[in-house]
């Protein structure tokens, strides 16, 4: 059973055109310097991927459900198979506020409660670093040194 009415969501204004905000998600290599390491494609719709972070010796499957340049991508992720909305508003030419929401979660009661937190922290990090990647050229490592090695 699928819990239908948790939504995760995390959101960021990025100084940056819609179109590059959204190619930053599109192409794996601009992706990889905020969020994954390693994609075995671009995002194509009703296409299938695969995301690795070497760091953690983790992959996932990715089936990219539906695609609406410059503002929408849906994707369901994951041995949950959970289903990521990332959209992509202009607010003007040169800045897009992107949300993405999370939701489908099969986890109930005190289990679903770890599983929302990680969720909402992990998009709001890859949120802070596409805004340093797009606006400053600068790669956080935000995602790396979330859980450093050696440290429990």
């Amino acid at each position: 059973m699928r819990n239908q009415t948790v939504t995760v969501t995390a959101q960021m204004l990025i100084r940056k055109p819609a179109a590059e905000v959204f190619q930053a998600f599109i192409d794996p290599a601009q992706t990889i310097n905020f969020w994954f390491t390693k994609s075995s494609g671009p995002l194509v719709e009703d296409g299938m991927v695969t995301w690795e972070w070497e760091m953690y010796q983790f992959a996932t499957e990715v089936w990219v459900k539906a695609i609406k340049p410059n503002e929408k991508i849906t994707v369901v992720w994951g041995a949950g198979k959970t289903t990521i909305e990332f959209e992509f508003k202009a607010l003007t030419e040169d800045t897009t506020y992107v949300e993405i929401s999370n939701y489908g979660f099969t986890e109930q009661g005190e289990d679903l409660l770890p599983v929302v937190m990680d969720n909402m922290g992990g998009f709001t990090t890859v949120l802070d670093g596409l805004k340093a990647y797009l606006e400053h050229n600068i790669r956080l490592n935000l995602i790396a040194d979330k859980f450093p090695p050696g440290n429990k």
